[in-house]
């Protein structure tokens, strides 16, 4: 009698221990999947804490990559206008001071105009008080930033190409990307600069690797066609160089002089594939007409799609063994809660077993759901259709 009293209340023990695991793995009573709209009575106030909006790439703080980027600039500059095009005969020289000086210039002053532009909204820039701090975003008290045109943070009507960085924690005009490299959105009001620093830097680059293939070719097969600046009038030994000519002459040996292009070259190459891939990026998406951001979305988009099949072909699959032994058909997702150790049986007869895998089955395409919404509310927030918004509500409700 003892035994059975015990058998019976390990049983009841084990069933509530399953019985649990099994509602926690499936977290059935997740309401944030019910979400599709701002929650109402939400205010302001509420969607804490709050964080101060950038006002363009020079906010604090910079980037590590910004600072980064503006180092490479600086010691490409140096050592092109101060070590290997002095070098150059005439008149190429002259040519390389042109096409380089121009490029460089034109680099600078873009660069600088990208960085420097504001490119938020012009209704976020009509309201000019970036001092006050603006609530962050809390998905838990609202499913979108943007809702019907209007932003809840910037507390401001907005457009329809119009999306909020949170990043900078401003709604961007035209928002094409956050880049971390200028510490700053480009957007419609800054994107030609972008594009023209882009170009310009590759020109720049290419012309700084013709420079010193030039000279260390030119190193081992006539080094006097290098040494005509005055200052080599004096120096009878070729193994000795000068740097920074003509203002500022600095001796170095032949091994310092080709270390130092090698160095560059190197460099210049890795900046040469980067900036390459990134302009040919750019013009695949002015050809598709899309920006960035929507290019980004749509990947993802079929991310989630191909995930879902995915989760849906391995809940529809059914080992044939397993039909046989079934004649009324077990419930398509049983072998994933059958082969799992710990776990009791549910035979297809079952109400039970029947519910609980079909929650299972939703719980995957609802966490496949959830996870893609993520990654794309990551990136940025963005607008939402108001029959959209309708629809995605009916859909879940019926999911649900």
């Amino acid at each position: 009698m003892r035994a059975g009293t015990v058998t019976i209340a390990l049983l009841r023990l084990a069933d509530a221990f399953c019985g649990g695991f099994l509602l926690k793995k499936m977290n059935c009573f997740n309401r944030r999947f019910r979400r599709t709209a701002p929650a109402h009575g939400s205010s302001k106030s509420e969607l804490v804490p709050s964080k101060t909006p950038r006002i363009n790439g020079w906010s604090w703080p910079l980037q590590p990559l910004q600072v980064v980027g503006w180092l490479v600039l600086i010691y490409l500059t140096v050592v092109t206008f101060g070590v290997f095009i002095p070098l150059l005969p005439w008149p190429w020289n002259a040519v390389s001071y042109a096409i380089s000086g121009i490029s460089f210039l034109f680099h600078f002053f873009t660069n600088i105009a990208t960085v420097t532009i504001d490119p938020a909204d012009v209704s976020v820039r009509a309201k000019n008080n970036y001092s006050t701090p603006l609530p962050l975003f809390d998905r838990a008290k609202q499913a979108h930033v943007i809702q019907n045109l209007h932003c809840y943070l910037c507390d401001v009507k907005v457009g329809p190409k119009v999306k909020h960085c949170g990043v900078c924690n401003k709604c961007v005009e035209g928002f094409d990307h956050h880049c971390k490299w200028l510490n700053t959105c480009v957007g419609q009001r800054n994107y030609r600069f972008f594009l023209g620093a882009l170009v310009s830097a590759i020109l720049s680059v290419f012309m700084l690797i013709v420079v010193i293939l030039f000279i260390f070719v030119q190193h081992y097969l006539d080094p006097h066609i290098l040494r005509t600046a005055p200052q080599f009038d004096t120096m009878l030994a070729n193994t000795t160089w000068l740097l920074f000519l003509p203002l500022a002459p600095v001796k170095t040996s032949s091994a310092g002089l080709l270390t130092l292009a090698f160095i560059t070259v190197l460099l210049c190459t890795i900046c040469l594939m980067l900036l390459s891939h990134l302009l040919g990026f750019h013009l695949y998406l002015f050809y598709k007409g899309i920006s960035t951001y929507d290019y980004v979305r749509r990947s993802r988009q079929k991310e989630a799609r191909k995930r879902d099949s995915e989760a849906k072909n391995s809940c529809s699959s059914k080992p044939h063994s397993s039909a046989q032994t079934s004649p009324e058909g077990s419930h398509h997702c049983e072998p994933t809660l059958s082969q799992s150790p710990g776990f009791f049986r549910f035979t297809n007869t079952s109400p039970l077993s029947s519910r609980l895998s079909d929650s299972i089955c939703t719980e995957v395409t609802l966490e496949n759901f959830k996870k893609s919404a993520e990654k794309e509310n990551s990136f940025n927030y963005g607008t939402e259709n108001p029959m959209q918004s309708e629809t995605s509500k009916h859909l879940t409700s019926n999911i649900l």
